[in-house]
């Protein structure tokens, strides 16, 4: 179906010009430190996601504890999961100036201070600002970082390795449960939030193993992938006129933003030289103004990037597939978080609570989770699979199980729906590597903040909707099939632009280029 590359409307924005001089390969590139990347953002979506798959377990606290309506408590789980996306292109503006690293510390102590604070409410209201606003900003300052590294530090084995850092996530989910859930009935929910706050300090130590790559490291990287791309001679050539189409920033600009602020900084430094003569605290100052005057370049050069990438003449919105990419995860992550946050009461509703105390419904589907994102992220990495039929089957699947959900009724069946929920979520491993191939490396960052914004708003919205309809019409059917169908709407808008990007012509004319 879409078997190659161009079908999907690839980017090929790393196109840099390399001569026949051999160039040693970098050992931090798919091997060395790049492992430890992966363990960081394991150890990251275990503290992060799995533990966001777990709140089903508070929910239920917090509805005996405020005595609120389902619809106004679920709304503190997902402003907690749909900050922790919505937030992603302006975290990508952190990393522009600061790098991943410090945003990942950053955001850990921010993390661990919401679910401190979160240990002290009174009342919903007040979750909504501790665990909703200020726990879900810091994790999302830890988990893109987490992410793109991933992504730069490898490129033959991409896939395989955000199946392996994104298994934490299921096996979050698994441990959290049962966490939360003995931490519940021993200390009750307050300490457990407390106690979970103080685990989420470790997340300060995941963004500490983020060592970035060097330009250089860089730049290697993106030879290698020209020279096993040679045979797309033909592709490649064509690139020079999608890439200004498709974003790819100039090269000019960016060189007469380095001149002026090496005036800038020369200019401090001529100062600060004429000035060794004179007093200690002229000295002084002039060393403030000097560091001052360097983090004014790093901000406005981390500003001039991110504002170029989203906003000008090399917008990411210009590719037609990326743009409904977006569409679709408007509408995919919900369809996900939902079963997470209110199988707990669909259980207790069908009296199947004693069956689901041996072997929860949710740790099913974490379990399964880890293997479905290996097993396709393996799959995806074979030369005759394409990525992008992977992504699509995977969807199709879920899809399916989520309008299947709500006919089953037997502890038996909601396990077997749950598995196959479980494996077929495994495409979210996919998402880095679907996205890095449709808008290049270089923009990997900016772009995947914007797909995992989109499915934050999907989560903010999601659980919410589901626990209104409950309200409204005491069941949970509804729910899952509203959320099916506009699932299905994003599916849809994945089907039909690449068909309508094939239909376009990709060259000009050969008698033009004869005139």
């Amino acid at each position: 179906m879409y078997a190659s590359r161009e079908d999907i409307g690839y980017d090929f924005g790393d196109d840099s010009k390399v001569g026949n001089k051999p160039i040693k390969p970098n050992p931090n590139i798919d091997g060395g430190w790049a492992w430890m990347i992966v363990l960081s953002s394991f150890l990251v979506h275990i503290l992060i996601m799995g533990s966001q798959m777990a709140l089903g377990i508070l929910n239920m606290e917090w509805l005996e504890e405020f005595n609120q309506s389902r619809g106004l408590t679920a709304w503190v789980s997902s402003l907690s999961m749909g900050i922790t996306l919505i937030v992603g292109p302006f975290i990508g503006l952190f990393i522009s100036m600061c790098g991943c690293r410090m945003t990942a510390i950053i955001g850990g102590i921010l993390n661990a201070l919401g679910w401190i604070l979160s240990a002290y409410a009174s009342n919903v209201h007040y979750l909504f600002l501790t665990f909703g606003v200020t726990a879900g900003i810091g994790s999302g300052m830890v988990y893109l970082p987490a992410v793109v590294m991933v992504g730069q530090y490898f490129q033959k084995r991409r896939a395989l390795a955000q199946g392996l850092s994104t298994t934490g996530t299921g096996f979050g989910a698994f441990l959290m449960t049962a966490l939360l859930k003995y931490l519940c009935t021993e200390f009750g929910w307050r300490n457990a939030m407390f106690i979970q706050g103080a685990i989420s300090l470790n997340l300060c130590v995941c963004g500490a193993l983020m060592r970035p790559l060097s330009p250089k490291d860089l730049r290697e990287k993106y030879v290698v992938r020209s020279d096993s791309e040679e045979n797309r001679a033909k592709a490649l050539s064509h690139s020079t006129e999608t890439i200004k189409s498709n974003g790819v920033l100039g090269e000019e600009p960016e060189k007469k933003e380095e001149a002026a602020n090496e005036e800038v900084l020369g200019s401090v430094q001529q100062i600060e030289i004429g000035g060794k003569s004179g007093s200690g605290r002229s000295l002084y100052g002039l060393r403030i103004l000097k560091t001052v005057s360097q983090l004014t370049v790093t901000v406005r050069k981390g500003f001039a990037i991110w504002y170029s990438s989203y906003f000008g003449a090399a917008s990411l919105f210009t590719n037609r597939v990326f743009v409904a990419f977006i569409i679709w995860a408007l509408f995919a992550y919900s369809s996900f978080v939902i079963p997470f946050i209110h199988l707990p009461e669909i259980v207790k509703q069908y009296n199947l609570s004693r069956q689901d105390n041996v072997f929860p419904l949710t740790s099913i589907i974490a379990i399964v989770h880890i293997f479905g994102k290996v097993i396709l992220g393996i799959i995806s990495d074979l030369p005759c699979i394409s990525t992008w039929n992977v992504f699509l089957m995977a969807n199709f699947t879920l899809v399916t199980c989520i309008l299947t959900l709500p006919l089953m009724q037997t502890y038996v069946g909601l396990a077997v729906v749950c598995a196959l929920i479980g494996f077929s979520s495994g495409y979210f491993s996919l998402m880095p590597v679907v996205t890095e191939d449709l808008v290049g490396t270089k923009h990997l960052a900016n772009a995947y903040g914007i797909i995992i914004c989109a499915n934050g708003i999907s989560a903010l919205f999601g659980p919410p909707f589901a626990g209104w309809i409950y309200d409204i019409t005491q069941k949970y059917d509804f729910s899952f099939y509203t959320a099916g169908l506009l699932y299905m709407v994003g599916i849809i808008f994945l089907l039909i632009q690449p068909c309508i990007q094939k239909k376009q012509p990709r060259e000009k004319p050969t008698e033009e280029a004869q005139v």
